[in-house]
């Protein structure tokens, strides 16, 4: 069984405050977690409003298919109009 881990630090340019940060983040779980079942959460900047750090994690049977899972998940958030990634790392356990 592999882990893997998709670690992102987002900016979010369009928030002037901390609401509108958590409501573009808020949208953004809803739609990654329905579309890629994946388990995520904000693991760093919760109080500044123009940051975020974002972690995904998926489990599978074999590598390929974390990896590829995680891959298409890192297109989609790639495309994201909304904020962009200034950072990011694949993890593999």
């Amino acid at each position: 069984m592999i882990v893997g881990v998709l670690q992102t630090e987002l900016f979010i340019p369009n928030a002037a405050s901390l609401k509108e940060k958590r409501m573009v983040l808020k949208s953004l779980k809803d739609r990654i977690r329905k579309k890629y079942n994946v388990s995520l959460a904000e693991t760093g900047y919760q109080e500044k409003w123009q940051r975020s750090q974002m972690a995904f994690a998926l489990i599978g049977e074999n590598e390929a298919f974390v990896q590829e899972a995680l891959n298409k998940l890192f297109s989609a958030l790639d495309a994201e109009q909304q904020f962009e990634i200034m950072n990011f790392t694949f993890e593999y356990l």
